[in-house]
């Protein structure tokens, strides 16, 4: 079991230590899938399952107690990055983090901060020796409603 990730639309993402946050959040059994998704691709989940007729940077789909999918938009995220003064790097970790914390069974609230920012943490100290990019939750946003 693991991580699968689809890039649908060719271009190069950001590296991310997804085994790293998927393990940590899910377990070493769950299995995921990461499909990296245009923004048409997600408008249309968007509207279909939020009833929400825009793209979002983030869709987080529990398919099942030990398997799930994540979608993530490039582009709306690369906005948001910019919205919130983060690099998009930190930022696609960011939302990977969150789309983690939502199949793990987490809604948007202080609870869920405080797991992000445990794991924020956690990812800080695993990655620090390593590169020395620290990642912050400074934006607190929450990007899916209750």
């Amino acid at each position: 079991m693991g991580i699968s990730i689809i890039n649908e639309t060719k271009a190069a993402f950001p590296k991310v230590a997804f085994d790293f946050i998927k393990n940590t959040v899910l377990g070493k059994s769950y299995e995921l899938t990461v499909i990296i998704a245009s923004p048409a691709i997600v408008k249309r989940l968007n509207l279909t399952y939020r009833d929400k007729n825009h793209p979002t940077d983030i869709l987080s789909f529990p398919l099942s107690k030990s398997e799930g999918e994540i979608y993530l938009c490039q582009s709306a995220a690369r906005k948001k990055a910019k919205e919130f003064g983060l690099s998009y790097e930190k930022y696609f970790t960011l939302l990977f983090i969150h789309g983690c914390a939502h199949l793990k069974g987490y809604d948007h609230g202080v609870r869920m901060e405080a797991f992000e920012a445990k794991l924020q943490r956690k990812l800080n100290e695993q990655t620090k020796s390593k590169d020395g990019t620290q990642y912050r939750n400074r934006n607190r946003r929450r990007h899916l409603p209750n």
